[in-house]
């Protein structure tokens, strides 16, 4: 008997949808895992029907795949994609971080400055798998904060880049504890209302991890060019 009840006040396959999402977010199903609908719509305790439409809002998110006569899998890490999701994060990140200095209230501010003093206790000793969770709290915080709804529409971007994906970067606590001081210089500038500068510093935050793709990237091509 499945665990999952289903609200008779919400569409199954919203619910379907959300519940796999979290599922892959928290590690369930790691990147390349190929989905068995079987077994998941057993999990579930739903028919194979929901469940398919349930993979198409998925795989229109970018965080399954389709592969011909081969069912699903769960996204795998493609650095060119990857970089191409993160040019995108620059932008979104930036105006977030604009709407929330303009916007933030008393609270929102606090919140954010409490989630930063959060992020510096995990940091020694380093437990890398609270400070991704943290890291993606923050940034859906300055979302929050900003009170634009136009935004919800890419938390599945941040959390598909910043969660779902972030074993790609082997972070280190060294790393992490630069991020966090980048996190509090976005939030400084939200509390004095500089919306100018909260944009430049999210966008140059992001950078910082556009620039370890192209590293990446680089060298993964120079070996693949030293094979040949």
């Amino acid at each position: 008997m499945s665990s999952y009840k289903w609200s008779s006040q919400t569409r199954l396959l919203d619910e379907v949808a959300q519940a796999l999402r979290e599922s892959i977010y928290a590690g369930q199903y790691a990147p390349g895992t190929i989905l068995r609908q079987e077994h998941i719509a057993a999990e579930f305790g739903i028919s194979r029907t929901p469940l398919r439409e349930a993979l198409r809002v998925l795989e229109r998110d970018g965080l399954i795949v389709h592969l011909p006569g081969r069912g699903v899998r769960v996204a795998s890490v493609d650095l060119p994609h990857l970089l191409d999701a993160y040019a995108v994060r620059e932008v979104i990140d930036g105006v977030a971080a604009r709407f929330a200095a303009e916007r933030a209230d008393a609270g929102a501010i606090a919140g954010l400055e409490k989630l930063i003093r959060h992020q510096r206790s995990i940091i020694e000793p380093w437990d890398s798998k609270a400070y991704t969770q943290s890291n993606v709290d923050f940034h859906l915080a300055v979302m929050a904060a900003g009170g634009n709804a136009s935004l919800e529409n890419f938390v599945p971007l941040l959390r598909m880049t910043s969660q779902v994906f972030a074993p790609v970067f082997a972070l280190t606590a060294e790393r992490a504890k630069n991020a966090i001081e980048e996190h509090a210089l976005i939030v400084e500038a939200i509390a004095r209302k500089d919306g100018t500068g909260a944009e430049e510093l999210a966008r140059q935050h992001i950078r910082k991890t556009i620039n370890s793709l192209q590293m990446m990237q680089n060298n993964q091509q120079e070996t693949s060019c030293g094979r040949e």
